[in-house]
């Protein structure tokens, strides 16, 4: 085998990880030429064609056969950036015209031309956040010891300008300083990737190489990335390697059959999405997808990756009634060429990139997702917890004269909390589709509603776990999310909803200063229970500690009523306090037996600090 012929030999065995240098459209400068080069993989077609702005789209240009490859190169004096091309697939007599499964520039929609870029082309200044996010993953331990609270986004919606969708380079402008100034950690973009239906979310994806051209061109989105970088701000992208539409021009029996998506019926078909499942068996799927993701780390300078439907991936039963799947060797229903494809990602990914976030969005009992590869786990970095979400969710919907039924919803998941290394979501799938926003779960007036959101958010900022939540919860919007229309700014012109937005400033600032809310996040010695049984109380209180041993005290009420806790003898003592309105000015009193007591306001929580020292924060 011939050094040119490695790469290749590589890509159908699964294992070439930078497979967008083989395939897809490659533009380089040799002297005073330029070459284009235009690879594809279609095993199963007759014939071949490029079609281009180059040649015209009425001559079409037969690319030459290599296996299971079609190849064409040419040079020029003209680089022909910018320039629409598609190949168009002949299979017995049908012709189906694709774009492009590697282009790095898609038009998108229902047309799906890919464009010819050049992805050297931009000049990156962020080589100090990189630095800086290295050094950071050296330094923390194998229990990412660091704060982690992130802004989940969906770009479409965020923000418009008489209507019209921002911009990435209109985002950058205004994006970085607004994240920074809550003090946020992370934000993380709901998939960016070219996706023709934008009722899908960004979910349905067919150009998994191009970053949606409704925003701009892929190096606006780069430079929206610079951008944040440059303010501290960490990028983390929604990625779907589990299933992709029917769109025609996209992967769908992309070479008149079915090749991304798996052959047999058990397997190829989602009926919940209406989409086709990847075939994580076959090397050259594996190289797509992995190589796609070693992209947006090495190409686009992202920060992590949110996997999204995993147990979609993993159980073979998924969305299958009885007598529609079939077990595997084992005679289980876990899909082993998933777990395979699973772990051979994340190792990629962290033998390149070990400061990379890896990130699962799993919902079901498999075990050991965010557990290293050498000890039998899938190797995520962190886990979406989602029993936590939905337990809580459905908690704060109740009457608080019936929230003790529920109890266990505060208390159950730290039974678990330490088996995986999990992130606390206040996601978008929460907030749609009837469930309500974040702050409208809760009964009662909206001084009611917004106290139950303030106790909640310290509930969730404070127990282990790192921290995500979904746009405009930060001001408390009442309406649900809309995928077609921007976030309701309006509502900052009510003093409540403003001030709403002023305690998450102050509450994300607290935790990012307090080391004991996220150095011992997976670690049982970073917390202990001081009241995990007052269901009749509706309050809960709890120690979170720090690495060299410094700990909080938090102390919640859900009740609707006054509720009152005695104090340890280790906070007797504590007395100053800072108050956001909905606490005493004095919350503490002497009982009988010179027993010191605290006494919360309905729907309220405290922070406090041993002995004499300043109560840090407080709801």
């Amino acid at each position: 085998m011939n050094e040119r012929d490695y790469p290749t030999y590589l890509f159908h065995q699964g294992t070439n990880y930078r497979s967008y240098e083989l395939l897809g459209c490659n533009l380089n400068k040799i002297d005073n030429y330029y070459i284009i080069t235009f690879c594809v993989w279609a095993p199963n077609a007759d014939t071949v064609y490029l079609v281009c702005d180059i040649f015209g789209w009425d001559k079409p240009q037969p690319m030459y056969r290599d296996k299971d490859l079609w190849r064409l190169e040419f040079k020029d004096t003209e680089c022909h950036e910018g320039a629409l091309y598609k190949y168009i697939i002949e299979k017995d007599g049908n012709r189906i015209y694709k774009g492009d499964p590697y282009a790095f520039y898609s038009k998108g929609k229902d047309d799906g031309a890919s464009i010819i870029y050049n992805r050297h082309s931009f000049l990156w200044s962020d080589e100090n956040w990189l630095k800086s996010r290295s050094r950071l993953a050296e330094a923390r331990n194998t229990e990412l010891s660091t704060p982690i609270n992130i802004y989940e986004m969906h770009l479409g919606s965020f923000m418009r300008n008489n209507g019209k969708v921002l911009t990435y380079r209109q985002l950058a402008e205004l994006l970085p300083t607004y994240l920074k100034a809550l003090s946020f950690t992370h934000v993380e973009f709901l998939p960016i990737a070219e996706h023709p239906f934008d009722g899908s979310w960004g979910y349905q994806i067919c150009a998994y190489y191009a970053p949606s051209s409704t925003f701009g061109s892929p190096n606006d989105f780069k430079h929206l990335i610079n951008e944040l970088h440059k303010a501290g701000i960490g990028v983390i992208v929604d990625w779907v390697p589990a299933h992709f539409p029917k769109d025609e021009w996209g992967l769908y029996e992309f070479d008149g059959s079915p090749l991304y998506e798996y052959q047999g019926a058990d397997r190829q078909e989602s009926k919940l999405w209406g989409t086709r499942f990847f075939d994580l068996g076959r090397g050259e799927v594996r190289s797509f997808l992995i190589s796609n993701a070693m992209y947006l780390f090495k190409e686009l300078h992202i920060d992590g990756i949110r996997v999204d439907a995993v147990a979609s991936m993993i159980y073979l039963d998924y969305d299958r009634d009885g007598g529609e799947w079939i077990p595997n060797i084992h005679g289980t229903n876990i899909n082993l060429e998933a777990t395979s494809f699973l772990t051979a990602l994340n190792s990629a990914i962290h033998s390149e990139l070990p400061d990379a976030l890896m990130i699962a969005e799993e919902s079901g009992t498999l075990g050991k997702i965010t557990h290293p590869v050498c000890e039998g786990g899938l190797g995520f970095d962190l886990k979406w917890n989602m029993g936590w979400a939905n337990d809580f969710f459905d908690y704060l919907s109740v009457d608080p004269i019936k929230r003790h039924l529920k109890h266990k919803a505060l208390n159950f998941p730290i039974m678990y909390g330490f088996s995986e290394r999990y992130i606390l979501p206040i996601s978008h799938d929460e907030v749609v589709h009837g469930k309500k926003s974040f702050a409208d779960k809760s009964q009662g007036t909206i001084d009611e509603k917004l106290a139950d959101s303030r106790a909640g958010l310290l509930f969730q900022l404070t127990f282990p776990g790192k921290k995500l939540s979904f746009m405009g919860y930060e001001f408390a919007q009442i309406r649900e999310w809309d995928h077609s229309s921007e976030l309701e700014w309006f509502m900052l012109d009510f003093p409540k909803h403003f001030d709403h937005r002023e305690f998450v400033r102050a509450l994300n600032l607290f935790y990012l200063e307090r080391a004991e809310l996220w150095e011992l996040d997976h670690d049982p010695r970073g917390f202990e229970w001081i009241y995990c049984d007052e269901a009749d109380k509706n309050t809960i209180a709890y120690k979170r500690y720090s690495l060299d041993g410094e700990y909080l005290s938090v102390f919640i009420n859900f009740s609707g009523s006054e509720q009152e806790l005695e104090l340890p003898n280790e906070l007797n003592g504590a007395r100053k306090l800072f108050d956001t309105g909905n606490i005493y000015s004095d919350i503490f009193y002497k009982g009988k037996e010179g027993k010191e007591f605290i006494k919360l306001p309905p729907r309220a929580g405290v922070v406090l600090e041993e002995g004499d020292s300043l109560i840090k924060f407080k709801t």
